[in-house]
């Protein structure tokens, strides 16, 4: 019986896997054309089981060589030829247990090179190459991120390319790379790590790399692909799942993350949550509350990087406006990890399970700081009552505990910009036990986001912002009637924080084109 696979490879007689067979006939493509390229994206993402889909689909036409710097060590890139004789040794060992062919293991052997340096291995390759369509893969690369023979090795392959090209060499038909971070970039990387050096008036920019064609194929998993998945578990188990509206439900809250998609469906399944909406928000709430190496990746870079910290804080938590340009290193850096991604020229936190969880790392940061104001004395048991959450009753809390906040410190510039944390802060135990929320960045000059929070069967959108005068208050409005439409929601919530000194505080429903919005300012 096949199961949900979060731990490594998956396979397709194994494991339900989403329908990736238009993605591997695209990447296929390019290997066709005697690309060269990487494939970077973030952990956890599928990189590996897309390689061994394209294995499988190059069999038939190529010698395919897949290997893995995965556990190498550190000795393996500790210097030339210790390099060139590992890789040796690997490359042998793929066509092992991989080729069609034995005569080619046999043929990689027996040539009577001596593959101490990368001239001798740049021979090897040349003389395996010719007559043959050879493809070489090689996963995980980030563990030769920080190791100035790998940069050699990857301008040996360069050059080999550039002279094939030119009739002059054999080598790799197609070169396949897969890590986290951007090969392209990686001597710059370097160089700025103090790994390596620039010679010679070198061009920090000059890349090894250079050759590799862009790598544009989308690996997330769309609605459709997850259905597929899905409909091989249906078939298994009949248990009239609703598959078109389930597999949009797992999409929405991942955007199609390989992990968190498989990560919802394996907690389903195996603890019987139910395949529908409620099942998938039962096993996202589960998820949170876990530890697994791709939440502590995440926590890892916002404890470690300064300035990816603040990015993604300014971003989600305060709603600034940020650009998605690549070239910018924290930028880069947040898209590698899969944090983020473009829409229409601006940076969006990519799916709704990250936005919970960098929120909950951002308020968890808030309530430990001494420092920090908070918003405290409102127990859950005041807004909660037989099973339901009010979310009215909550607001007017928290406008009273806001005034005699804002009257004891008097201090604009921290209220403006930390009201949103104080209000995220002061919800969150609230909730805790049956709901949760997620905050959908927005990228606007009015600063504003969207806060769905999920109590239950319950669903609450609450639009917090800042004031910027009446008419930008009465386009709130419209905003939050075309969001609300969007999700078929009948109400509403608009909290907006005023610093003016005088200002007209209010706590009132309005009706708006049909829409009951609960006009809320502090």
């Amino acid at each position: 019986m096949k199961h949900f696979n979060v731990t490594g490879l998956c396979m397709p007689d194994q494991d339900y896997m989403a329908d990736i067979s238009k993605k591997i006939a695209d990447v296929r493509a390019m290997a066709d054309a005697g690309e060269y390229f990487a494939i970077n994206r973030a952990r956890q993402y599928g990189k590996t089981t897309v390689l061994r889909a394209l294995k499988d689909s190059l069999y038939s036409d190529y010698i395919v060589a897949g290997i893995s710097f995965e556990g190498t060590g550190g000795i393996f890139f500790s210097d030339e030829t210790k390099f060139c004789i590992g890789f040796d040794s690997l490359f042998a060992k793929s066509l092992r247990f991989s080729s069609a062919n034995e005569r080619d293991l046999r043929q990689w052997n027996e040539y009577e090179i001596r593959t101490e340096d990368f001239l001798k291995l740049s021979e090897k390759i040349t003389s395996f190459c010719t007559g043959r369509k050879v493809v070489l893969m090689i996963d995980e690369v980030d563990q030769a991120s920080n190791n100035q023979v790998f940069l050699q090795f990857l301008g040996m392959l360069r050059e080999k390319y550039l002279a094939r090209k030119a009739a002059e060499d054999h080598t790799f038909h197609s070169v396949i790379l897969a890590g986290v971070y951007d090969v392209k970039n990686m001597k710059l990387r370097m160089i700025e790590k103090g790994y390596a050096s620039v010679e010679n008036r070198e061009v920090r920019y000059n890349s090894p790399w250079n050759i590799a064609a862009d790598f544009n194929v989308d690996l997330s998993f769309s609605d459709k692909e997850i259905s597929f998945m899905l409909a091989e578990y249906e078939a298994d188990h009949h248990i009239g799942m609703n598959i078109s509206k389930t597999s949009s439900v797992i999409w929405d809250y991942t955007r199609g993350y390989p992990f968190l998609v498989s990560k919802i469906c394996k907690e389903i399944d195996e603890k019987g949550l139910g395949w529908d909406c409620e099942g998938v928000q039962k096993a996202v709430k589960a998820i949170l509350m876990e530890k697994n190496p791709l939440f502590d990746d995440i926590t890892y870079h916002l404890e470690n990087d300064e300035k990816l910290c603040s990015f993604l804080y300014e971003l989600l938590i305060l709603g600034q406006e940020k650009y998605y340009e690549r070239g910018n290193a924290t930028v880069d850096l947040a898209a590698a990890f899969g944090f983020i991604r473009n829409q229409s020229g601006c940076a969006v936190i990519d799916n709704r399970i990250f936005e919970i969880k960098a929120a909950n790392y951002f308020i968890s940061k808030n309530q430990e700081n001494p420092n920090k104001i908070k918003i405290t004395g409102v127990l859950a048991e005041d807004v909660i009552h037989g099973g339901c959450f009010n979310m009215e009753l909550a607001l007017y809390k928290f406008c009273e505990h806001y005034r005699q906040l804002y009257a004891q410190i008097g201090n604009r510039k921290f209220l403006e910009e930390h009201g949103r944390i104080l209000f995220l802060t002061y919800l969150k135990p609230l909730i805790n036990g049956r709901g949760f929320y997620h905050i959908e960045s927005r990228t606007s000059t009015q600063k504003r986001m969207d806060l769905v929070v999920d109590y239950g069967v319950q669903q609450f959108i609450i639009e917090l912002k800042l004031w910027y005068g009446e008419k930008k208050h009465e386009d709130a409005y419209e905003q939050l009637w075309e969001y609300l439409d969007s999700q078929n929601a009948l109400e509403g919530y608009l909290l907006t924080f005023d610093f003016r000194k005088q200002k007209n505080e209010c706590a009132e429903w309005i009706n708006y084109k049909g829409k009951r919005i609960m006009d809320v300012v502090v």
